[in-house]
Formats: structure tokens, sequence, C-alpha cells
């Protein structure tokens, strides 16, 4: 006569695993999204949200060399400055990618700062006496504004 094997007891599980639960099984991957290819109006506006991006760095380390040869008035406000500008470089750079890729958040940004160096370019061109300056800020954000409005540019934002 053969004996048949005990049967075994219950596994003990640990402290953790009976307080907080066990580990979860790994989720299934995420499917593959296939990528939209961007309307050349729309590869455009990135590309000129990006030269506005690399002018607005060189503005900040011009900023910053000034800041750091010269005696400013305001330290605080002049290192202030070179922070704004620097982000708004960020943001530009950081927009001009989304642009590239047809992300929905990116194109918002792009506006709202083509209308602020916009007001600046008409501030320095006719306000300031200085339309060196203006003029190009002026022309690269009518620029901008135009590749963003065309149909094909606002139907691949919209399809998204």
């Amino acid at each position: 006569m053969t004996e048949e094997p005990a049967a075994r007891p219950p596994r003990q599980r640990r402290l953790s695993e009976r307080l907080l639960g066990g580990a979860a099984e790994p989720s299934a991957p995420r499917p593959a999204r296939p990528r939209e290819e961007a309307p050349a109006a729309v590869r455009r506006a990135a590309l000129v949200v990006a030269v506005e991006s690399a002018a607005l760095t060189v503005v900040a380390l011009v900023l910053l060399y000034l800041t750091l040869t010269s005696t400013a008035d305001s330290v605080p406000r002049a290192v202030a400055e070179i922070v704004y500008v620097s982000f708004f470089a960020v943001l530009l750079a950081a927009a001009a990618v989304g642009l590239w890729r047809l992300s929905g958040w990116a194109r918002g940004p792009v506006i709202v700062l083509q209308l602020l160096l916009g007001l600046f370019g008409y501030t320095s061109a006719f306000e300031a006496g200085r339309p060196a300056i203006g003029i190009p800020i002026l022309v690269l954000v009518a620029l901008e504004l135009y590749l963003l409005a065309t149909p094909e540019a606002r139907l691949a934002f919209y399809r998204r």
C-alpha cells in the first residue's frame, strides 16, 4: 500500500502582502500609435519658432555678458531680465518640438508668445525708434501667425 503525500499547507503570505496586497501583474503594453506627419505649414512654423528661440538665447547670453562686464543700476532686475528671456527661449524651443510632433499643447503657447513678441516688436520699431530691432521681430511674428492660421495647420491640430 502506498501512502499519498500529505497535502501542503497553504503558503504563508508575508506581512507586507497581507497589509498592502501582492504585486500586481504587469499591464499589457500600449499599442503603438501611428505618428502623423506634420503638414508643411506646421513644419515651417516649428522652424520659425526654433529661430526665435535661438535668437532669444543669444539675447539672454548678451544680457548676461553685459550684466557681468558692466555696472548695472539694479543687479537683481538685470538677473530677472536674463531669467525671463531664458525662460521664454526654453519655452519656445519646447514649443518648436511640440509643433513638429503635432502636440496639441504647443499651439496655444506659441500664439500667446507671438502676441507678446509682436507688442515688443511694435514698441521697439515705432515708439523706441529702433526699427532695426522691431521690424524683423514683427516680420517673424506675422509669418508665424500666418503659418499657424493656414487651413492645413488648423486641420492638423483639429484632427488630433
